[in-house]
Order: structure tokens, then sequence, then C-alpha cells
């Protein structure tokens, strides 16, 4: 086995959150940063938060109503044209 080829393990490595928790862990990294953590996740502390910023719902739904109202037309299988035979 090949030595010193794999990273430094940091038993207590510092992960700090956005919303300013932080906790140890460990880890190849000295210092972690996180947008989220289990103090701030809507899951974790039952507070609803609206991720449909772009309004991706109201989207689909606006584009499933005109789906069902448009009436679709149905196009004619198309038939080989026959050539005539030369006359020699």
């Amino acid at each position: 086995m090949k030595s010193d080829i794999h990273p430094t393990y940091h038993e207590k490595a510092k992960v700090t959150c956005s919303c300013g928790n932080s906790f140890e862990v460990g880890s190849t990294k000295a210092a972690i940063g996180v947008e989220i953590c289990s103090q701030c996740h809507p899951f974790f502390t039952g507070e609803e938060k609206m991720l449909d910023v772009a309004g991706r719902v109201e989207r689909f739904k606006a584009r499933q109503a005109k789906a069902a109202t448009t009436v679709k037309t149905v196009k004619k299988p198309r038939v080989p044209k026959v050539e005539k035979a030369k006359k020699a």
C-alpha cells in the first residue's frame, strides 16, 4: 500500500452555517461552511418556507389548463405516391 497518499483527517472540523449555528464533525477539511443546517432547515424547524419563488406551479397549472381547452387535430397518414409506368 502506498504511503502519504491519504489526506489529513481532522477529528474536530468546525462546520459553520449561514444562520450562525456551528458544530464539530470529522472531516478532511479543517473548516466547512454550509448554507443550511438542522437548526434552520424547514423540515427540522417545522416552519414552512415558500420555495416556489419563480412561480413554477402556477405556470404548470396554466399550461395544463391551456392544453385542456385547445382542440387537437389528427394528422392523416401519408400515402406514398405510385409512379406511372412509362411507355416505351
